[in-house]
């Protein structure tokens, strides 16, 4: 088996992290899914993020299909489909000479893992598999990445995962996640698109079907609000004293096929000079938009007439959806937000590891991303977390990655293969007894 290629597979609602073991970045960050396009008739694999294609998809209006709806696994005919195309046209693998490593939700039903044992040693024919859960995963990359660190010395953080689906905060003490002091929010980043959508549909255009195109809207224009109040107050002001405003095009289908905005300096307007940003450019923005427009290329400028009829303005959205991390209640949700989330994690666990948790809070997924989240998050948990207790976050410096380059990590590990379930181990026992090595 030492000869065997391992497959490190992040398979997360959202993205597949794909890749081998032992490499820094994963080979492939493909959308988990299927989609229609209008002017097609056939479902299509959406291309790879991470690479340059020649063909731009058009993702207008686009039918989307997804295996995994809410953190669970619900379409096992579908999730095959999906990794078929990846072993075969991406990743060019024989699965029957390789090993794999997956990452799986914390909590998954006994189920979904026997349809997951299933696909992978009956359907791909796997030689062996290893099942991880992200927590630890992260956990072990930073512990690598800091040998002399809190982490390495304590072996113990606390790892809080904004993903596709939902949140978690969860425990992690010497690489094994504490699965009794795991606390979730059932809010990732679906939600806040779908949010997001009904804003912009009830406020301007309608695009409740334009999934892809207020993803981007939401990863380009919204950030996370250190001051809620003081930005809905500069929200609501008119013309060039709204910091804030933002304009975002729509694709024409003809011209371009992707949504972009129409201004990238109004974007970042509201970060010159910090939180201060907003008092300095208040006022003094008069010759803005003119300065913005002289900015843009010729041929842009030439198209701005035309653009008008098919864009709309941000204002309090870019920081109102991002918000619902923090305050589920304002969503209905009968839940607590992301501070108190942690809080109750902690409090889980035994009080000697209280100060330690506190002082190694780990962020990770992509819900992370937003500007400010640590500085808010922190703000936030600062009151209620005891004095004497020192609290510290740190951001991955690639959520998104983190959690497979911590996979990779341990696929590269002499003790990997011990720790895998054979094929022939599967067949002989099942898929419930060979599970049980992987507990925690």
């Amino acid at each position: 088996m030492s000869t065997t290629t391992v497959v490190v597979l992040d398979n997360g609602g959202g993205l597949i992290k794909a890749g081998f073991g032992g490499e820094r970045d994963p080979s492939v960050i493909l959308p988990n899914c299927l989609y229609k396009p209008l002017t097609s008739k056939k479902w299509l694999h959406p291309n790879p993020l991470n690479t340059t294609t020649t063909t731009e998809q058009d993702l207008t209006s686009a039918s989307v299909r997804r295996p995994i709806d809410r953190g669970y696994l619900i379409n096992p005919d579908l999730q095959r489909d999906i990794w078929s195309h990846l072993f075969t046209s991406i990743l060019h693998i024989n699965p029957s000479q390789s090993s794999l490593l997956l990452t799986e939700p914390l909590f998954t039903l006994p189920s979904i893992q026997h349809s997951i044992d299933e696909i992978v040693f009956e359907d791909f024919n796997f030689t062996s598999l290893y099942i991880a859960d992200s927590p630890s995963l992260v956990h072990l990359y930073e512990t690598s990445r800091r040998p002399d660190g809190l982490l390495s010395k304590a072996q113990c953080s606390l790892v809080v995962d904004s993903g596709f689906s939902f949140t978690h905060a969860s425990p992690v003490f010497q690489n094994f996640t504490l699965n009794y002091g795991v606390k979730r929010i059932d809010l990732g980043g679906k939600a806040l698109t779908n949010y997001l959508k009904e804003l912009i549909s009830f406020r301007s255009v309608n695009v409740m079907d334009e999934t892809f195109i207020i993803d981007d809207v939401k990863e380009n224009l919204c950030f996370v609000s250190v001051d809620v109040a003081r930005h809905l107050n500069v929200a609501r002001k008119i013309g060039n004293e709204n910091v804030l405003k933002c304009t975002y095009v729509l694709p024409d289908g003809v011209n371009y096929t992707k949504g972009f905005v129409k201004y990238p300096e109004q974007a970042t307007r509201y970060l010159v000079d910090g939180d201060d940003g907003i008092e300095n450019l208040g006022g003094g923005g008069g010759g803005d938009r003119e300065m913005i427009a002289q900015q843009q290329p010729q041929e842009n400028r030439q198209k701005l007439v035309d653009l008008t009829k098919n864009e709309f303005d941000l204002t309090n959205e870019r920081f109102l959806v991002p918000e619902m991390i923090f305050r589920p209640a304002d969503l209905g949700m009968n839940q607590a937000g992301l501070p108190e989330c942690i809080i109750r994690a902690v409090n889980a666990c035994h009080p000697h590891l209280h100060p330690v948790l506190y002082e190694s809070i780990i962020l990770t997924g992509g819900s992370t991303l937003f500007p400010h989240f640590a500085e808010r998050l922190e703000k936030e948990l600062r009151p209620l977390v005891p004095d004497d207790y020192h609290v510290k976050i740190t951001t991955q410096e690639d959520p998104l990655l983190g959690v497979w380059r911590g996979g990779s990590l341990l696929a590269s590990s002499p003790d990997f293969d011990a720790m895998c379930v054979t094929k022939a181990e599967y067949e002989e026992l099942g898929s419930a007894r060979c599970r049980k090595r992987f507990f925690h």
